[in-house]
């Protein structure tokens, strides 16, 4: 699936379900590191589990961050 973020650096959110597990995430664009980072935190994780843990994540003074958009995607993608 492909996501196009709002409010924030990344440009574009890519990433599998594969039996609600999350595979091959990756970000285009924004803070390569901590999105690397976040990445490879989710990967083989529960949809829902990651749901819970990043969705409403902040960045500084942005009410949203790239985990709460990864957070959106998986929500958009499963139609949660």
């Amino acid at each position: 699936m492909q996501f196009k973020p709002q409010g924030v650096c990344s440009k574009l959110i890519q990433f599998d379900i594969e039996n609600n597990i999350i595979r091959n995430v990756d970000f285009v664009g924004g803070c390569s590191g901590n999105l690397q980072g976040i990445s490879r935190l989710v990967e083989g994780m529960d949809v829902d589990e990651a749901i819970s843990r990043i969705e409403g994540i902040h960045c500084g003074y942005k009410s949203t961050s790239c985990p709460d958009q990864l957070a959106k995607a998986l929500k958009e993608a499963t139609g949660k």
